[in-house]
């Protein structure tokens, strides 16, 4: 199978599996969300950052080292799997130690045992992380499904039973540990692949020298992504902490998934032409425009309608949140563009840059932070946003360097998918605010109505400007 066909092939499977893993969690948090209060899922909000580092940690970027490897023995895989389930470990005891001072941070005393239970997961996620490393080094997304929807159904209903029966805020706890287990259960049996427990120093030498820096880079931008509610979790409400992460969920719902999903592909794809500079270049090009074609009308047009999605989706008793979605609907158009960009850093081999341009940008974050937190949680927004933009600019220095694909063309490629995506949503932001002025129209045709109208026009003026992202993207859909 060609480089073309694989990309195809790798993209459909991985696209059903991070796609169909939503829909089942997205229809899942829309039951939970009606049971449970916002205080109970801004407990979880609290402890995410916990979770995210110790998740960073524990990979210490060996995953992406073993992806990069042509030659990648056995010997190598047990090497990092064995390290993988001595630091998961090792940070459960940490977390499990320390949960009293996290809770008392927050001021919240049920964090101790919530903590405690929840960072199991750590424990179970390590048994499965090289079986997921080698599949998708091998662009074998289907099997990656077939073990990861079943375990979010039956631990979905698990999590909604335990909701009806009373259990608040630990039915997401062991809904958690409930599809850890199955996934990585799923995972084994699935896998032809079984550690020969034998460690190498040489080989963890070798893949911590590249991992390390992946590693510390990592852990400095999930420390920041979750930030936020570690600072509204510490200043503010629980309440307003599950509403900042139920805003943040939802616009991660088209976001991140299109991302990872083209980035599990991606990756290793890019790995195979790294050394061929003018192919690297076009295929990220084309991609990134692809994902930016997709991305930006779904957030401009959810984001028009943010108060009556909120309303039907998950209750009236979500309101607050709808407007701190809109904001982030804004900064998610430019997440694409971070994560390429360092993709290049990746495959390259340029961990070292990697890390370079981490330190850059969370420094500028943390002081636009800083200086917004005092104003409220809307200008801390508003800074997220201003920190994105300043970020895009400093990723794309060295892919500049590299591929000779600097800022300013690649704003140039995108600005038109933009503009179009904004003036898309302005007329759904109209739509939905005639239909508001008329009575009797039901909450479902406030939403879907702006939203089809918006659609349509979108991909009507994109094939009359002929916006070559959306030839792309019909050619993937079609197989062509």
């Amino acid at each position: 199978m060609n480089l073309r066909k694989k990309t195809i092939s790798g993209l459909l499977w991985t696209f059903g599996q991070q796609f169909g893993a939503q829909l089942v969690g997205f229809a899942v948090s829309l039951v939970l969300a009606r049971i449970l209060i916002p205080e109970e899922f801004g407990l979880i909000g609290m402890i995410t950052v916990f979770m995210a580092i110790g998740q960073t940690l524990i990979d210490a970027g060996f995953s992406q080292s073993l992806i990069r490897s042509e030659g990648a023995s056995r010997v190598d895989y047990s090497t990092v799997f064995i390290f993988n389930i001595i630091c998961s470990l090792c940070f459960y005891g940490i977390i499990f130690l320390s949960a009293p001072l996290i809770a008392s941070f927050y001021q919240q005393p049920l964090l101790v045992e919530i903590l405690r239970v929840y960072s199991i997961s750590f424990v179970i996620n390590a048994f499965s992380t090289i079986q997921l490393t080698i599949l998708t080094k091998n662009l074998d997304f289907k099997t990656q499904l077939l073990a990861t929807i079943p375990s979010l159904i039956i631990s979905g209903i698990f999590g909604v039973l335990l909701a009806h029966k009373g259990f608040g805020v630990w039915s997401l706890v062991y809904m958690t540990l409930t599809r850890s287990f199955l996934t990585s259960l799923q995972l084994w049996l699935r896998s032809k692949w079984r550690p020969t427990f034998s460690f190498s120093w040489e080989s963890f030498r070798t893949h911590f020298h590249f991992g390390y820096k992946l590693t510390i880079a990592g852990l400095i931008d999930t420390i920041f992504k979750n930030i936020y509610q570690v600072v509204i979790g510490r200043f503010f409400s629980p309440s307003q902490v599950g509403f900042y992460t139920r805003a943040d969920t939802l616009k991660q719902l088209p976001v991140s998934n299109l991302s990872n999903a083209l980035n599990k592909v991606t990756y290793p794809i890019f790995a195979t032409i790294k050394d061929d500079d003018s192919r690297l270049k076009s295929a990220y090009k084309q991609i990134m425009q692809m994902v930016v074609f997709i991305i930006s009308p779904v957030l401009c047009l959810l984001g028009s309608v943010a108060d009556d999605l909120f309303i039907l989706l998950f209750t009236d008793k979500w309101l607050p949140a709808a407007p701190y979605f809109q904001i982030m609907c804004l900064i998610g158009i430019l997440y694409p563009l971070h994560s390429y960009n360092l993709n290049v850093l990746k495959v390259k081999g340029r961990s070292d840059l990697f890390l370079r341009l981490e330190l850059y940008k969370r420094t500028i974050a943390i002081i636009i932070l800083f200086i917004t937190m005092p104003k409220g949680i809307f200008w801390m927004l508003w800074g997220q946003l201003i920190s994105s933009c300043v970020g895009f600019v400093i990723n794309t220095y060295y892919t500049g360097i590299f591929l000779k694909y600097k800022a300013s063309e690649q704003l140039f490629d995108i600005l038109p998918i933009v503009a179009l995506a904004l003036g898309v949503g302005f007329v759904s932001f109209k739509i939905n605010g005639f239909c508001h002025s008329v009575s009797g129209i039901p909450l479902f045709v406030k939403v879907s109505l702006p939203v089809l109208v918006g659609g349509i026009t979108y991909f009507l003026f994109a094939r009359l400007f002929k916006i070559s992202a959306l030839y792309n993207a019909l050619n993937i859909i079609l197989r062509k």
